[in-house]
């Protein structure tokens, strides 16, 4: 069960991964969380995210995730801030910083801000938080480490600092500046080392604890009771939704307009591509509506028939696999999910899907064509008597005869009985002997109709 991580500076990655096994992504901007919520996971929780230097995640991102089933966690930074907000929604907040704000008695975004290096270096904080001031002061107070006065006052001065330039060291300087008794002062940055608290990791954690702890009972798909109204704003958000990162990959993005373009540029691959991404899209949602699951037996056995038909026969090869495709293994589970609903789905409708042929054959003007060499083939294979022939009909052993129409394919033949059935069963047929009786019959025709020629 697939759950992906925004995190940024308000936790270090090798304590968040103690606490949770999750793909962990960087601090969340505009468009990151939808881009996710596309992959259909289990949960999204929001810890860090980006407040100006590009677009902050959107409400309605959120609410889209959630209204596909996907529950949404927040704490800490950002996340605290959006749960506070859309919890009457069904957004979860987690820890004090998120009920400082749900309550109104934090306000403002710059609370939970602070400055930090690049991906490379960690997100290592360089400034303090204000909440996390906050309740260190708060502390200090209790133990006597300052005066409830002398806290006031380093509050009020905290507050007017820019959010990069709080840290306690230019904290204690303006203190003095402002008249703080300097004994306490010196008590306070003796009291710093061992007492400071850092509210936004501790509620970081117990963010991802809530998450694993929910995710081992058993989390069905959020359901929610609201409807989400059309507008060209969200369009533009969807068409534009930005690149992920992948913490532990090597830093590389890419729009998912660029991949589109290389795709779109060979029109039969675009389309082909398109109707496969519909059908699975359509077979999860409808799976989802449902509350729908796959078990772990069977999500086993098509991971393995998936890995064998790919030709990954050792985890050494499965682990190179996924590193070529930007996945983990987590996010092959997620599609070996959806691979399991859509042959669910597609066993389903079976009939339904085959009755509605004809009517795809009407809609690309191939109805008239393909019915007429349908009856002529008949006719023809009537009045010789050849409706059921057998390979002494055609002269030819089976495997010249599956050599030719493979080979006609530009595929290789099938190596055994079990590929040849699954190719079969792709394909529409009963099984590999109606495959075979279909290809005797069209090689006769193909023979009567050269003859006639």
């Amino acid at each position: 069960m697939t759950v992906y991580v925004f995190l940024g500076p308000s936790l270090p990655l090798d304590e968040a991964r103690a606490e949770l096994d999750a793909v962990y992504l960087p601090p969340v901007a505009q468009g990151d969380l939808y881009r996710v919520a596309l992959r259909r996971p289990r949960a999204i929780a929001v810890i860090d995210g980006y407040f100006e230097r590009v677009p902050a995640v959107w409400h309605k991102e959120i609410l889209w995730a959630m209204a596909q089933g996907v529950h949404v966690y927040g704490a800490a930074s950002m996340g605290a801030l959006r749960a506070a907000e859309l919890a009457s929604f069904g957004m979860r907040g987690v820890g004090w910083i998120f009920e400082a704000f749900a309550s109104g008695a934090l306000t403002d975004d710059d609370e939970v801000a602070v400055s930090h290096s690049a991906a490379e270096h960690g997100y290592r904080p360089l400034s303090t938080a204000m909440v996390n001031i906050r309740r260190t002061l708060a502390a200090a107070a209790v133990d006597g480490a300052v005066s409830e006065a002398s806290r006031d006052v380093l509050l009020e001065l905290a507050k007017r600092l820019f959010y990069p330039e709080r840290v306690y060291a230019r904290l204690l300087r303006e203190g003095a500046a402002a008249g703080v008794p300097a004994r306490e002062l010196a008590a306070l940055e003796a009291w710093l080392p061992g007492g400071q608290l850092d509210q936004k990791r501790e509620d970081a954690r117990a963010l991802l604890r809530l998450v694993g702890e929910e995710l081992a009972a058993g989390l069905a798909p959020k359901r929610v009771r609201y409807t989400l109204e059309h507008t060209e704003w969200w369009d533009y958000v969807q068409r534009n939704a930005g690149a992920l990162t992948i913490a532990s990959g090597r830093g590389e993005s890419l729009e998912l307009e660029a991949l589109l373009e290389e795709l779109r540029l060979r029109p039969d691959v675009f389309a082909s591509l398109r109707e496969a991404a519909l059908a699975r899209e359509l077979a999860c949602a409808s799976a989802g509506a449902a509350g729908e699951r796959i078990g772990a037996r069977e999500l086993e056995a098509i991971a393995g028939e998936r890995c064998r038909a790919l030709g990954l026969e050792s985890s050494a090869a499965l682990e190179a696999w996924l590193a070529h495709n930007h996945l983990d293994f987590a996010g092959f589970m997620r599609l070996m999910e959806e691979h399991a609903l859509l042959q669910r789905t597609r066993h389903r409708l079976h009939r339904r899907v085959i009755e509605r042929l004809p009517d795809e054959l009407r809609l690309t003007d191939a109805y008239a064509v393909t019915l007429a060499r349908a009856l002529d083939k008949r006719r023809r294979l009537e009045s010789h008597g050849q409706l059921h022939p057998g390979l002494e009909d055609i002269d030819l052993t089976l495997e010249e005869l599956l050599d030719g129409y493979f080979g006609g394919l530009g595929v290789a033949r099938p190596e055994d009985h079990e590929a040849l059935e699954e190719f079969a069963a792709g394909a529409g047929f009963d099984d590999g002997d109606a495959l075979v009786r279909a290809l005797l019959r069209e090689r006769c025709y193909q023979r009567l109709t050269e003859e006639e020629a």
